[in-house]
């Protein structure tokens, strides 16, 4: 697949300062204060470790948290964890542009790994403006000239169109670094597939999937969306079924608000979109599972049934390219794991490229003991990932392109 990008492969970093952008804004426990392990602390540490032992001399750029939140916190917890994974110590300086790290910077020799603090500290770092204004921004103002190459690492904050992910590129050459680099592959592979490609769609954001939706049945590059989890709920209730007790969680949550948005997609692309046929809920304390022709019920409805799953199963089969977001049920309650866990199952025993998204799929995945090797590719990727496969603008990605027309 051609890159419009250039990476690592494309430069030559020993003796380069490198500033390196990433993002290890991980779970923070506030009775602990303690940052806990992540994937994303691993995967950018293999950029880093790279890095460093091709002789650069490794800047990192990361932010911690939102201002106003309890996780807004300073990166100083953040160094030993990634030392850890990169096997080599890394420097930490409790500054962003001011005098220590300037000078730390400066005195920097090759294979060094220094650690910025939160650049959200800056006022104006959060600013939502083009890569051309960010030039004037505190970060990229006082720390341009000391640094040779920008590399952005940060996929996750990709859609941000923040200083520290787009300003650096309007002046220095500038590349994406590895955990980008797969992202954007990956992503690539799921909207311009190999068919036929199926997207399994659930979890508990149903406005994510239909903006993902909406823009692959819109370009011709989805042959079938699975639906499941509330996203699944939601096409039931539109179908006529009555949601039950399930539909005050639906009023609750907003989610009512978009059922004129579904209508008009099932309107449009209804033999693309398959739906639950079973559900089940729990009766006294016990797995139960019913058609959707018997709903409502005065029960929570809790994941797939097994017709459903078995159905799903059969037609990722057949597919040569799927996605999944979102697990498809409540698989953290005991016995009602069963529909996330047989998807799974049929993604890992297809013959397909396999993409992986959404913090709660990963949690699915890992909790079900299914081995993560076995998928093509697991995205680091929350918000980001949906505004890809939305087709929606990625700042950052867009300022590497930019930046590589002008190599």
């Amino acid at each position: 697949m051609k890159k419009d990008f250039l990476t690592l492969d494309d430069v030559d970093v020993k003796d380069k300062t490198v500033l390196l952008r990433v993002d290890i804004n991980v779970p923070y426990d506030v009775t602990t204060k303690k940052v806990q392990d992540s994937d994303r602390l691993r995967e950018h540490a293999k950029t880093i470790k790279e890095l460093s032992e091709k002789g650069a001399k490794v800047v990192i750029l990361a932010h911690q948290g939102r201002k106003g939140d309890p996780d807004f916190i300073h990166l100083n917890k953040h160094v030993e964890l990634l030392a850890s994974h990169i096997g080599k110590e890394v420097e930490f300086v409790a500054d962003i542009i001011g005098n220590r790290a300037v000078e730390k910077i400066k005195s920097l020799k090759s294979g060094d790994i220094l650690l910025l603090d939160n650049v959200r500290f800056l006022d104006d770092e959060t600013e939502e403006k083009t890569s051309e204004q960010h030039l004037n921004s505190q970060i990229v103002r006082n720390l341009i000239t000391l640094a040779d190459i920008f590399v952005n690492d940060a996929f996750s904050a990709a859609h941000r169109s923040h200083a520290s992910i787009v300003g650096f590129t309007e002046a220095l050459p500038s590349y994406a670094g590895r955990v980008m680099e797969k992202e954007l592959m990956s992503c690539e592979k799921a909207l311009n597939p190999e068919r036929p490609n199926i997207f399994i769609l659930g979890g508990v954001k149903p406005s994510d999937c239909l903006e993902i939706m909406k823009h692959m049945f819109e370009e011709k590059s989805l042959d079938k969306a699975l639906t499941c989890g509330t996203v699944g709920e939601l096409f039931l209730l539109v179908k006529g079924h009555d949601l039950g007790t399930k539909k005050q969680f639906f009023e609750e949550k907003g989610f009512l608000n978009l059922v004129p948005e579904a209508e008009e997609l099932l309107e449009k692309y209804e033999d693309k979109i398959e739906l639950p046929v079973d559900v089940a809920i729990e009766e006294n304390e016990q797995r139960k599972e019913i058609s959707v022709e018997e709903l409502p019920t005065d029960s929570f409805l809790l994941d797939i049934g097994t017709k459903t799953a078995q159905e799903y199963a059969q037609m990722i089969e057949g597919a040569k390219t799927i996605v999944m977001k979102g697990p498809a049920g409540i698989y953290e309650k005991q016995g009602f794991e069963m529909g996330s866990r047989k998807i799974l199952e049929a993604i890992v025993n297809s013959k397909a490229f396999t993409l992986i998204g959404g913090g709660d799929t990963l949690l699915a995945i890992e909790k079900l003991g299914i081995d993560r090797k076995k998928f093509s590719y697991i995205s680091l990727g929350g918000g980001s990932l949906i505004t890809y496969l939305s087709g929606k603008p990625m700042p950052a990605v867009e300022a590497l392109k930019k930046a590589a027309q002008r190599k």
